[in-house]
């Protein structure tokens, strides 16, 4: 078993291989002047199980050739089994033609690590699930949430919990962390004018004393999460805090969360936290990587995965 590590999130890469007690492949990935991706395996992988951690964040078209040209190197240097690992998987939200004449990327992107000589995919939190469906090789999607459910137990313990999704597509996600941390579930009516921009239009259920924590996969521009809580507060919610699994948190997003009646924005590390997310006062982080290094040790070992959901 082998980790080759891309540049996107080099911590995670580090965590998951100390977790597993392995050390990193060397290998050395980087650019030309013309900023062309080179990579170069400088240790023997003939034969081996070779895992490829990285996520497909921004800069996301440099994050992603780079992972298929490592894949690429790692076939052309005859490894046995190759396993891209995504803890972030970008071009999820292209999941669908929303109107005509637009691309399902989600699908494209799935074609292109499948064709680079990818084995098996590795990923967390998929924005939709049926993007496994997308591969035509074995997928598995890990689920953030015993890790969200474990430190919702440990911070709101005896609380009287209301878990919240900020839309009705995330539902689903909402009420098995309801149901796992014997909590309520409240959706936000939301309405969305355009990309980036929304508006709550009502609570579905009553949130009137009750501590809420918000549940979603991905925040982005943070709109809709900081607009939820802002309705939450005024349905007259005793506090509101967000739990989610992939924090892109692009342009405006950390002000926006940081003036925000959020009381904090815990996020997982499948993306790298920049130094304005190190530092603003309510943004926390959870370490991702024993998850994701238990199921690659499970993978190489040919054993079950969903059993660590169990």
């Amino acid at each position: 078993m082998k980790v080759v590590a891309g540049n996107s999130n080099r911590p995670l890469a580090e965590a998951i291989c100390a977790y597993l007690s392995i050390p990193i492949t060397a290998a050395s990935i980087r650019r030309f002047s013309d900023m062309e991706v080179f990579v170069e395996i400088q240790e023997n992988v003939r034969g081996q199980d070779v895992f490829v951690i990285q996520s497909t964040s921004y800069p996301a078209n440099d994050n992603l050739m780079e992972l298929l040209v490592c894949i690429d190197a790692l076939k052309r240097a005859s490894a046995r089994r190759i396993t891209a690992v995504i803890p972030y998987f970008g071009y999820a939200r292209q999941d669908r033609k929303p109107g005509p004449r637009t691309p399902i990327s989600a699908k494209l992107v799935a074609n292109l690590i499948t064709v680079a000589g990818a084995n098996r995919v590795l990923t967390l939190d998929l924005h939709a699930g049926q993007i496994q469906g997308f591969f035509d090789i074995p997928t598995d999607n890990l689920f953030a949430a015993p890790v969200m459910v474990a430190d919702i137990k440990d911070r709101y313990n005896g609380e009287r919990l209301m878990i919240v999704s900020p839309d009705v597509g995330g539902v689903v996600r909402a009420r098995a962390i309801a149901k796992r941390v014997d909590g309520d579930l409240a959706i936000v009516d939301k309405r969305r004018e355009r990309a980036g921009e929304s508006e709550v239009m009502n609570i579905i259920g009553d949130v009137s004393g009750r501590t809420c924590v918000l549940v979603d996969d991905i925040v982005d521009s943070a709109g809709t999460l900081c607009n939820a809580a802002e309705a939450l507060m005024k349905a007259g919610a005793k506090s509101v805090s967000a739990y989610v699994s992939h924090g892109v948190l692009s342009g405006g997003a950390i002000s926006r969360v940081s003036s925000s009646v959020l009381e904090q924005l815990v996020i997982t590390d499948s993306i790298q936290a920049t130094e304005a997310v190190r530092v603003c006062h309510n943004i926390r982080r959870l370490p991702i990587a024993p998850l994701i290094a238990e199921a690659m040790r499970r993978i190489s070992d040919e054993s079950s995965v969903s059993s660590l959901f169990d």
